[in-house]
């Protein structure tokens, strides 16, 4: 089990937003390349997002299916990429301060991935969601700096619009 912590200088309600928009993994979650499909109302229970990950022309296809969520806290996914296998990838968001600490827990569960000695594979797979945490921070405080630019073109159009 890989377990890696990340303060983030936004809201927890900011990251939350970029975790419900599952259009946005591609841009967050390392290695996956594009997004083919959303299945159900992500994020909940059941939902699965359909997405590609590898490079070209290695690229294959992969689900992540949402099995928990606890709005606005915590969401627990499972994350089919074969032939590599499958791994269980927790996220969890606790206010501190103004910001946020961001968990992610992940490890594989089945297939060939799950076959690497655990220390080995914690290790490749903390680095990976280091930069996966600095891409949700981005993508975070994107939203928190977009805010008053959208407040203002909203009361340009109202104004005009009068």
């Amino acid at each position: 089990m890989s377990t890696r912590r990340h303060w983030v200088p936004v809201g927890p309600e900011l990251v939350w937003e970029v975790l419900c928009d599952a259009w946005n993994y591609p841009v967050f979650v390392v290695g996956t390349a594009h997004m083919r499909a959303v299945e159900g109302d992500w994020p909940t229970a059941g939902a699965v997002l359909h997405h590609s990950f590898g490079a070209w022309p290695l690229m294959r296809r992969g689900t992540s299916t949402c099995d928990a969520v606890d709005p606005g806290r915590r969401i627990q996914l499972t994350a089919k990429g074969w032939p590599l296998g499958e791994a269980r990838v927790v996220i969890t968001l606790l206010g501190r301060g103004d910001g946020t600490v961001v968990t992610i827990e992940e490890d594989a569960v089945h297939g060939p991935g799950s076959w690497v000695p655990r220390p080995l594979r914690a290790v490749a797979i903390g680095l990976r969601n280091r930069e996966l945490l600095a891409r949700l921070e981005d993508l975070a405080v994107g939203r928190l700096d977009a805010t008053p630019e959208e407040e203002r073109r909203a009361g340009e159009v109202s104004e005009t619009a009068g």
